[in-house]
């Protein structure tokens, strides 16, 4: 990937517009002003394979695209982004709220997840949360040949040809070793910079010296605050164990704030394999969640992995009660539960990227449910994702957590969402889980248990229509999906999404949309 520019280092970062709508690409492209945000708009797609070819053609560092879209889709597009160009950050744009698409979505690896309309204010947010990030990840090189070299290859995708090696860089076997202090965010992320770098010369300086007494020549660089990364260089095979042991050694002499752990690959013959080693080792790091052992090397995963839940976790069994205790301005409440939670994932041995998924797959329901109750200003939270290098254990992760949700009860607060909001938000879950059932507001209201006309009046209120105008619409848009994206025939499609009476259905579909729905299948065709 080329240089980034940005607006303090006359750099830019490269940002790709992708949207079936043309109108929609240029009002993205238009709106904002991307210059002043210190990024270059290197194009606009009008579908997948387009997006794919532009960022193969121009690199991409941000890919802004729809969810849904003709041929491959925004979910598929990712996917073969992230396989192809892994350093890519994916933010999606969806017009359905449906949980589903945004769970897909986080678990492909996409920075943000927004709803249409777009809010200008929030997508900018988001834009500057991923420069920043991506001005923090440019690995730091001392400036000579060699360490120039291993961040170009740091930089760089596996999938792509690698930048030659210095002639002056040769040996038989190869390593790569990854290092990072323990609890950073707790002693280190509130140091002054200066502090820091002497920090950072005492760690590289230890890892080098224990290497050079081996006769390993080595050279190293800084991905990030808290990450090193270090080519092992030696004239003969690096065996397992007494690597294991050099290296347990080496982590145990730090002498600094907490603790020094690090992750190695196997041994490698050529140094064109540095990339694909270096981004092995890095997952490998990860593992040190379960276990306390100083260096892990590729063989430890096997036995690590062992006992580990293989289901998903069940988000939305939580989400219920976290609504309850923020729509009451519960901060204790919420904290307790976001606790039991974490306390739950690390008991289960989940990795830390693991909880952060799960996390983040909660807060997107959350989002969607606090704008379903008219909670609308919610671009004052996180706009790009965790950094897990820094915040790299569960209590730091957990204050991020509490903190997000205490400034969200403050946004209740000062919207002045009530106790008939979070009725709403019970009767909206009520009618997601049985749209497709004969449904009345008496027994919404009854399951609720106050009186069909308080919560009619409540309903009204809150949405601005009435219960059988929001369900019919909610029906609608189901139904639209289905039309255009499986063969199943109109009557039974009506069925599905709960009209028992074909002829009502049409009825329906044609008041809302205009057109009949074998109509709109027809038109959805021809796109």
């Amino acid at each position: 990937m080329r240089p980034k520019m940005t607006a303090t280092n006359g750099l830019h970062t490269k940002l790709l517009i992708v949207d079936d709508e043309p109108v929609i690409c240029e009002g993205l492209r238009l709106t904002i002003d991307w210059e002043s945000l210190g990024v270059e708009v290197v194009g606009v797609a009008y579908d997948g394979e387009e997006a794919l070819q532009l960022t193969r053609e121009h690199g991409a560092d941000i890919v802004l695209t729809d969810i849904r879209m003709e041929e491959m889709d925004g979910l598929q597009l990712t996917e073969r982004l992230k396989r192809e160009f892994p350093r890519v950050r994916v933010v999606m744009i969806s017009g359905y709220e449906h949980f589903e698409y945004a769970r897909q979505a986080m678990r492909l690896g996409v920075t943000d997840y927004l709803l249409k309309p777009v809010d200008v204010d929030e997508l900018v947010q988001v834009v500057k949360g991923i420069v920043a990030e991506l001005e923090e990840a440019e690995p730091s090189a001392n400036g000579d040949e060699e360490a120039m070299w291993l961040s170009a290859v740091l930089r760089s995708s596996p999938s792509s040809e690698p930048p030659a090696p210095p002639q002056s860089m040769n040996g038989e076997s190869f390593r790569i070793i990854v290092s990072q202090l323990a609890d950073f965010a707790e002693l280190y992320s509130g140091m002054p910079e200066d502090e820091y770098r002497d920090v950072q010369r005492k760690w590289l300086a230890l890892i080098q010296e224990k290497l050079m007494a081996r006769d390993i020549r080595s050279v190293a660089v800084f991905d990030h605050r808290n990450v090193l990364f270090t080519l092992a260089m030696s004239d003969r095979l690096q065996a397992g164990e007494p690597m294991r042991r050099l290296l347990e050694e080496t982590m145990e002499a730090w002498t600094g704030a907490g603790r020094l752990y690090c992750a190695a690959s196997a041994p490698f013959p050529k140094l064109e394999q540095t990339a694909s080693a270096s981004a092995e080792t890095r997952e490998l790091l990860q593992w040190h969640d379960l276990t306390d052992r100083a260096a892990l090397l590729p063989e430890d995963r096997f036995l690590l992995s062992k006992d580990r839940p293989k289901s998903d976790y069940d988000c939305k069994a939580i989400l219920d009660r976290l609504v309850s205790f923020l729509f009451k301005q519960d901060a204790a409440g919420v904290a307790a539960l976001v606790h039991e939670m974490f306390a739950s994932l690390a008991d289960e041995r989940r990795l830390l990227p693991e909880a952060v998924q799960i996390y983040d797959e909660l807060l997107a329901l959350l989002r969607q449910r606090l704008r379903q109750s008219g909670l609308t200003d919610l671009e004052h939270g996180r706009h790009s994702p965790i950094d897990l290098h820094a915040n790299n254990s569960y209590a730091a992760i957990e204050a991020i957590a509490v903190e997000e949700m205490r400034q969200l009860i403050r946004l209740i607060d000062l919207n002045g969402l009530d106790k008939s909001h979070w009725i709403i938000e019970k009767a909206k879950q009520y009618m997601t889980e049985n749209y497709d059932q004969d449904l009345k507001a008496s027994e919404v209201a009854g399951w609720l248990k106050i009186t069909p006309g308080y919560f009619s009046l409540l309903f009204k209120q809150s949405t601005g229509k009435s219960f059988k105008e929001y369900l019919n619409e909610y029906r609608i848009d189901h139904a639209k999906h289905l039309l255009a994206t499986t063969h199943d025939k109109v009557f039974e499609i009506a069925e599905r999404v709960g009209y028992k009476e074909y002829k009502y259905f049409v009825s329906v579909f044609k008041s809302y949309t205009g057109i009949t729905p074998k109509e709109y299948r027809a038109f959805k065709a021809t796109r």
